[in-house]
């Protein structure tokens, strides 16, 4: 099945703040299946879109510290896909993932997912492409299994890029909803690689911050990196 790498990562934060538990952590998430789902079957499309447009915006800006959001060009979920709402100059794109690409498998056909992000310019052109790509499938009422499907022979045919270096992306909203299996995301960074050892960056060792999620189906390596403060600069709850 489907299953995407950073809904996976974010399962171990919450052991996170307990020092040594990230490869236990991780070991768990990648290997405890779902049983149940109450979202077997696609909604209609108008409850996957937002209504508001610059409710879109501000929730996909929200992704980032105003330093980078405020200059970048930012994407809203239209019918068929992803539509530019406001043009950038930095190079950043903020978009609101839904739950095709940023949610665990449970909620995979939950329209109420929207996860704020906000990749750079190395990401854009790699990442982002494979996100927006799976989002039109997910649209177009594809299952999981088909997704799967979907990805592995656009990448055999090249179609897609493999990862750019210095590819990466925030993830500093306080708001968004990442499913009803996880709900709430800590802030993070992550950064894209393709085919690459989580060993080299010492991911999910005992005491190590780093995750490191790989994807031999996307050819894909994610680490996720926690950090302390939201994007208006407040500081996470202490548990």
């Amino acid at each position: 099945m489907h299953k995407k790498i950073s809904a996976i990562a974010i399962k171990s934060f919450a052991l996170l703040l307990v020092p040594g538990t990230a490869y236990q952590a991780v070991a768990q998430a990648g290997t405890t299946p779902s049983t149940t789902t109450q979202y077997a079957k696609m909604a209609p499309v108008d409850e996957y879109l937002m209504a508001d447009r610059a409710a879109e915006i501000a929730l996909a800006r929200s992704a980032a510290p105003d330093s980078i959001a405020h200059d970048a060009e930012v994407q809203v979920l239209g019918r068929h896909g992803f539509e530019t709402a406001v043009k950038g100059t930095n190079g950043f794109v903020c978009i609101v993932g839904r739950s095709w690409t940023s949610a665990a498998d449970a909620d995979f056909w939950n329209p109420k997912v929207r996860v704020p992000m906000c990749v750079n310019a190395a990401a854009a052109r790699s990442y982002l492409l494979r996100f927006t790509k799976e989002t039109e499938w997910g649209l177009a009422g594809r299952t999981p299994s088909q997704m799967t499907e979907s990805i592995t022979a656009a990448l055999a045919k090249k179609e897609l890029p493999p990862m750019e270096s210095g590819a990466m992306c925030y993830m500093l909203s306080k708001q968004g909803y990442g499913g009803d299996s996880t709900p709430h995301w800590p802030p993070h960074l992550m950064f894209f690689y393709s085919d690459t050892d989580p060993a080299i960056w010492g991911a999910n060792l005992p005491g190590s911050p780093v995750i490191g999620m790989s994807d031999p189906v996307e050819h894909l390596t994610q680490f996720v990196i926690p950090v302390q403060r939201w994007s208006d600069g407040t500081e996470i709850a202490k548990p």
